[in-house]
């Protein structure tokens, strides 16, 4: 997605500017540490640069930007449920407007809150009260924690995820270790399998990691470079890439699926009633953290 030259409607500080894309407010952020923008709609997350380093997130050039439509790309927020545990699919949180609640910065960096708020239209969707921040610092590295806790007077169950789509130079020479040996296949009906400790993708993949070890990594050969994704509060990671079936996706060019990978932080379950289970008061963390290994 192109972010260059966007107009300014505030200005925040000497490191941080709200601009407009179509139908998008989105918080700017340029650090001598990084660059990275974060689109209010959706608490979405859509770029990150390291200074003199390439983009590491993949958000598509054909992303659909009025307001309304998940955006393609970037770190969407899976809640309060991931993928079809319910409907609609990955949740509200990727398709409401987010509210800025607070920033700082400092010679290090730069941290952003944003929150979800219930409203009439979250709670038709799902009938609870809950109070949830998006923590986003920016330096070096990116590190992305959702904040999540119960404000109801009774229990309820979530699952989520933070589906991080990754800029890579080409799929056919990645390589992905950390993700464990065992999970369960998408694309096989669900099979559970066994693979390898080293990941490489010739086709559609959309496989859920059981046992990921806490650091992932992604190897870029032809940026000359190496990711690693740090999790916390995952249950397991979720791999994808929709190959061929990018042809059929408006928002996504048909070859762009050669310049990305998901590797989603994610509190997995298949079913809203086989999620997490929060009592009223209680708070949960889930978080990525994104980083150019030395």
């Amino acid at each position: 997605m192109n972010l260059t030259h966007l107009p300014v409607i505030n200005t925040l500080s000497d490191y941080i500017t709200i601009t407009q894309k179509d139908q998008l407010k989105i918080i700017h952020i340029q650090h001598p540490k990084a660059e990275a923008a974060i689109s209010l709609f959706g608490g979405h997350v859509i770029s990150f640069k390291p200074q003199g380093e390439q983009e590491l997130i993949f958000t598509s050039e054909d992303a659909v930007c009025d307001g309304k439509t998940p955006l393609r790309g970037g770190i969407p927020v899976c809640w309060p449920w991931f993928a079809k545990a319910s409907e609609p699919s990955h949740g509200f949180a990727r398709t409401t407007e987010w509210s800025l609640v607070e920033h700082r910065e400092n010679e290090d960096g730069v941290m952003v809150r944003i929150e979800l708020k219930p409203s009439q239209e979250t709670l038709a969707i799902w009938p609870h009260q809950f109070e949830v921040f998006l923590d986003v610092e920016v330096s070096e590295q990116l590190t992305t924690t959702m904040h999540i806790k119960n404000t109801d007077e009774q229990a309820w169950k979530f699952s989520g995820a933070l589906h991080t789509y990754f800029n890579i130079a080409n799929i056919l020479d990645t390589q992905i270790t950390g993700m464990g040996e065992y999970y369960t296949d998408k694309l096989q009906s669900g099979k559970i399998c066994l693979g390898g400790d080293t990941l490489s993708i010739t086709s559609g993949v959309d496989r859920v990691y059981t046992h990921p070890t806490k650091q992932i990594c992604i190897s870029d050969p032809q940026n000359q470079r190496t990711i690693s994704v740090e999790n916390q509060g995952d249950t397991a990671a979720v791999i994808w890439n929709p190959w061929e079936l990018a042809q059929g996706m408006l928002d996504m060019k048909d070859d762009s699926y050669t310049n990305m990978v998901c590797v989603e932080s994610t509190l997995y379950a298949e079913t809203l009633e086989g999620g997490h289970t929060l009592l009223p008061g209680e708070s949960y963390k889930l978080s990525t953290k994104i980083s150019l290994k030395a």
